[in-house]
């Protein structure tokens, strides 16, 4: 196998299973896949599975949106598509999806033959399979799937139907994969990499995803301890969340954002990490302030912890608890603000061409600052008491959340499926989808500022001609953003997945750096059997 590869390094790939190296075959390779790429790979298909049910969910709840009345759904049915939109995005779209370019990627970039639990990593893609599927089989369910918002309060979710006890059991499930995969990739890093590649010159999405995981491990428990104890409040007897038992339902708000606002920086520290691995590459530059950027990250995920009660300031809290939380709240402006000046800096005089992952690092960087500013407007107390609960608010997390976390995915897509796929994307398509994606995604979601200004609440199905011109806007946009992603699909990953298009070089992207890009393309199925020896900045195999 080896003579056929163009690496002078191959030697170190994959000599050491010349025996019994060769990929598996049928459904046996993937059901009993221990193999890192081949689960990196399940987890995208997932994920991506899981982004359109959701973007199905959006289509359908702007549908409603479109104009004043009820068209299409009855409320109850509306609150449904909210609550699942939001529940199948987080758990089952955004986060499985780091988990799987993790996978993929963690142990090329720091010389491991795989990740250190294989057959854990196995458990813990299969067991969001059935969790996924319980999920999204709530709607069927006697009363209909839950409708309580995705964050589930308290007393509402306890006069759901059945539908929230399989949620509740699905995001159990899907908790303990995470929490899996967190071991796995914090025992990866610590203990895999190749002699020489001290911490301090791991590349960034390495950095990125240990400290997310860490974060996984603090607050997933959390979560699960929040939902079970509404479990019991359900069936039990327990009050801990009802008020005629001598509960308190804002207990529930505490423990779920103490989980809720740290989750929120799960899903945007390891697109930190793919936008510090992008830009530098398209800037033909090395990343400025590297050691900054490490301790940023840091900074950003401990005080996630600290800030949780700031989606919380309209219950009643004392002026002294609005203060700590509203001056926490903008304190994470400032390591937030480093990254964006570190890239900006990085591209600063840089030889910047613009192929299609440049573009989506760019508009990250744009999109999300835009995100990041109206975040602090919130994070204001009275201010904040005004917009609470608004399609301010969505629109907010929206330019987070998609503009941060789903361009960031996009960008890494286009950067490193080459090495996975052995063939090239093509880029007219990839810009094509980019300019698409850019510009509905704006018309969609800008306009939802100025409906939450004027008062217009978040989870109605129905608002007052006042509110009409804005929404339709935003339906349209919403429309043509999700078309945009069936485009990305059929007209680059499909292609890509059936091997159709230029052969890709071993390092496609000039400026890159990194063991990934020494390496073959594709990848070969076992990569780094025998540790690689590096060079002194270990971006590159010596020996």
């Amino acid at each position: 196998m080896s003579a056929v590869l163009p690496n002078p390094h191959a030697g170190h790939l994959d000599h050491a299973h010349d025996d019994h190296g060769h990929a598996p075959t049928g459904w046996r390779r993937w059901v009993f896949a221990t193999n890192h790429k081949d689960i990196g790979t399940m987890y995208l298909l997932f994920s991506f599975t899981m982004l359109m049910v959701g973007g199905l969910l959006a289509m359908l709840i702007r549908a409603e949106l479109f104009e004043p009345g009820l068209q299409i759904v009855n409320p109850e049915m509306f609150n449904s598509f909210t609550t699942m939109h939001g529940l199948i995005m987080v758990f089952g779209a955004i986060m499985p999806a780091f988990v799987g370019f993790a996978n993929w990627m963690i142990p090329l970039q720091i010389g491991a033959s795989d990740m250190a639990f294989a057959r854990m990593n196995n458990l813990s893609f299969w067991l969001l399979v059935p969790a996924g599927i319980t999920l999204a089989s709530t709607f069927f369910m006697p009363g209909g799937a839950p409708a309580g918002g995705w964050t589930l309060y308290a007393p509402l979710s306890a006069q759901m139907p059945m539908s929230l006890d399989a949620a509740i059991f699905s995001l159990h499930i899907m908790g303990a994969s995470s929490i899996m995969g967190a071991i796995n990739i914090i025992v990866t890093v610590l203990n895999m990499r190749a002699p020489g590649m001290t911490l301090m010159k791991m590349p960034m999405f390495c950095w990125s995803w240990l400290i997310t995981a860490y974060l996984l491990i603090a607050v997933m428990p959390v979560f699960a301890g929040a939902i079970t104890m509404t479990l019991t409040d359900r069936h039990f007897g327990t009050s801990f969340f009802n008020a005629a038992g001598g509960g308190d339902p804002v207990m529930y708000q505490h423990i779920f954002w103490f989980f809720g606002h740290p989750e929120v920086y799960i899903m945007i520290l390891p697109a930190f990490g793919m936008i510090s691995q992008i830009v530098p590459t398209f800037a033909r530059k090395r990343l400025f302030g590297y050691t900054s950027m490490v301790y940023a990250l840091a900074s950003i995920a401990t005080l996630s912890m600290i800030v949780w009660a700031h989606h919380m300031f309209t219950v009643g809290m004392p002026v002294t608890g609005q203060l700590f939380f509203m001056y926490g709240t903008m304190l994470i402006a400032i390591p937030t603000g480093v990254k964006v000046f570190n890239w900006t800096a990085t591209m600063w005089r840089g030889s910047m061409t613009f192929e299609t992952p440049m573009l989506w690092a760019v508009g990250f960087i744009f999109v999300f600052t835009i995100g990041g500013f109206t975040g602090v407007i919130p994070a204001v107390v009275p201010i904040d008491t005004q917009i609470q609960d608004t399609y301010y608010i969505i629109a907010h997390f929206h330019y987070v959340l998609v503009a941060g976390s789903l361009f960031a995915i996009f960008g890494a897509y286009y950067y490193w499926s080459p090495k996975w796929t052995g063939v090239m994307y093509n880029e007219t398509r990839g810009k094509i989808h980019f300019w698409w994606s850019m510009i509905s995604f704006n018309v969609a979601f800008f306009p939802m500022h100025f409906l939450g200004l004027a008062g217009m609440p978040r989870r109605y199905a129905d608002y007052p001609m006042q509110f009409a011109d804005f929404n339709m806007i935003a339906s349209i946009g919403a429309f043509f953003f999700g078309a945009a992603q069936l485009y990305f699909f059929f007209a680059v990953a499909l292609p890509m997945l059936r091997s159709k298009g230029e052969p890709a070089p071993q390092k496609p992207w000039e400026g890159a750096e990194g063991l990934e890009w020494e390496v073959p393309s594709p990848a070969p199925f076992h990569t780094f059997e025998t540790p690689p020896k590096l060079d002194a900045s270990a971006t590159r195999i010596i020996a």
